[in-house]
């Protein structure tokens, strides 16, 4: 890996010089492990003119939450707890000759950047913006490989739960028993907070689960993700309790299965992202549901689970081949509940089979 990691860090290397900066200062933690292969807490990377340098509070420990550090780069631990990394990579820059340094402005704090002024007052800071960011939106198929197991672990732990007496348990204890089977079956952790939602609960996006009993009739929808080797993927599903579905679940159902695979077919090269999103969207704001949709219809995925691209109405740019993202389209109606479906899906071209899904549990509406 010594090997990706030093391609991306010379294709940002290329991004500074043209912007007019030989050294950048990453401190964004999914970028520093991006370029660097681990991100400890309160670590920065140091693009430097000389040699790149990882500065870091503390040992780097090889924990699978924070990653291990490319052997061919060099880790600064800081002499005394408590010093701030960015100061001492601000310092180094200095040392290696640097007449300006280009920062990551929207993630450092006013405080932070106040500091690297008064250690380096001779530096000239410019904004890196969101380049790393930008590199990180296309994956390689390493990457991808980490967001497949990821997705077969999630499916793994939902298909268990599903298997499972579910009548009478909390929202509360189900969600927290399919992050348990998640790192079960081998992943770092969970990706986000697992969403349970039942009855009245279910369907909305970001629900966070409640003491709440699932009863005979009910809604159940479930959100989860894993995170392996530091990559988040993400599965939705929604199913109804004990019985037979009613005529209303089973429309409401067919509705956003429709508008989702709609969304799914649009995943194509060269796609805007609002045109995916318009996809999916026109087919719920055609039956009629046109308020308190989602804002967006789905997203990018990888070392963060909510990442560029975004699928929304006035995003702007269009996908690549080996962009993973989300199409999650989702209907609550308030007192009643409501129906969301959601996978991870990775943007490959016709010729390759289109847009490979890789959560694949079953999204037929399932009694259980």
């Amino acid at each position: 890996m010594s090997e990706v990691y030093a391609a991306r860090r010379e294709r940002l290397r290329e991004r500074c010089a043209a912007g007019g900066s030989a050294t950048a200062l990453v401190t964004r933690p999914a970028n520093v492990r991006y370029l660097a292969g681990a991100a400890p807490r309160g670590a920065v990377l140091l693009l430097g003119s000389g040699e790149d340098l990882l500065f870091c509070g503390a040992p780097p420990s090889g924990e699978a939450d924070e990653g291990r550090p490319d052997e061919a780069l060099r880790v600064q631990v800081l002499p005394r707890a408590g010093g701030d990394a960015a100061v001492a990579a601000a310092g180094a820059a200095i040392a290696q000759g640097a007449d300006s340094l280009a920062v990551e402005e929207h993630h450092l704090t006013v405080t932070r950047h106040r500091a690297i002024g008064s250690v380096a007052p001779g530096l000239r800071l410019a904004d890196l913006g969101g380049a790393v960011e930008q590199l990180r939106v296309i994956k390689d198929e390493e990457e991808i490989s980490c967001l497949r197991i990821g997705a077969e672990i999630a499916d793994q732990a939902l298909g268990e739960l599903l298997e499972s007496i579910l009548v009478g348990r909390t929202e509360r204890h189900l969600a927290l028993e399919l992050e348990r089977r998640l790192v079960d079956h081998g992943a770092d952790g969970p990706a986000f907070a697992t969403s349970v939602g039942t009855g009245p609960n279910s369907g909305r996006r970001g629900h966070r689960p409640t003491d709440r009993r699932v009863e005979e009739g009910d809604f159940l929808s479930v959100c989860l993700g894993a995170t392996y080797r530091g990559y988040r993927c993400e599965i939705g599903r929604t199913f109804v309790i004990g019985t037979s579905p009613a005529d209303w679940q089973i429309e409401l159902y067919d509705l956003v299965f429709a508008a989702q695979r709609a969304g799914r077919e649009a995943l194509v090269p060269g796609a805007a992202y609002r045109d995916v999103d318009r996809a999916a969207r026109q087919v719920l704001d055609s039956a009629g549901h046109t308020e308190g949709l989602p804002a967006l219809t789905g997203h990018g995925v990888g070392l963060e689970i909510d990442e560029d691209p975004q699928l929304a109405p006035a995003a702007m740019g269009k996908l690549d081949t080996c962009v993973p993202v989300t199409v999650e389209p989702g209907v609550h109606l308030p007192g009643r509940g409501g129906v969301r479906i959601d996978d991870t899906l990775v943007v490959r071209p016709e010729a390759d089979g289109g847009p490979e899904l890789l959560t694949i549990t079953t999204k037929e509406l399932l009694a259980l």
